[in-house]
């Protein structure tokens, strides 16, 4: 006996869910690549070299306290109060220049107020350029050393 036209989409139902959540994810995906590809591009400001959401180099003497101290920290090469202090940066984020990996390390400014590490921290580079974050890796600026 062949199916009535209700029956045949009944029985469909569960191919075109499908279909659709393919769509969807397909869809999903080529908006966030296309988020990516655009939070990468060059904008005024920027090089093509480091990436768009690079501030202005910030001069030393304009960071908190507790910067200027790990600053002088790294330069003396520690004693470091984390035990995380000195671990390889990956740079997941890709805020800063891609490098090879190993070539930056991150140390903890301490926050206060914080109970744990807080958001901020000092990632150095293997060619001795410094930068600074106080949300956690979602933006960086240079450090002007002798500012």
């Amino acid at each position: 006996m062949p199916f009535s036209p209700l029956q045949r989409l009944r029985r469909r139902r569960p191919l075109i869910a499908l279909l659709l959540l393919i769509m969807l994810l397909v869809a999903g995906y080529a908006t966030r690549a296309a988020q990516h590809h655009g939070s990468t591009s060059n904008t005024p400001g920027t090089s093509a070299s480091a990436p768009a959401g690079l501030a202005a180099p910030v001069p030393l003497s304009q960071l908190a306290a507790q910067a200027r101290q790990t600053v002088a920290l790294i330069r003396q090469g520690g004693p470091f109060p984390y035990s995380h202090d000195g671990i390889v940066y990956q740079n997941r984020e890709r805020q800063l220049p891609g490098k090879p990996a190993g070539f930056y390390h991150e140390y903890t400014v301490p926050t206060p107020g914080e109970a744990d590490r807080g958001p901020r921290r000092i990632v150095t580079g293997q060619d001795g350029t410094f930068w600074y974050t106080d949300d956690h890796y979602a933006s960086f600026r240079r450090i002007d050393l002798s500012g």
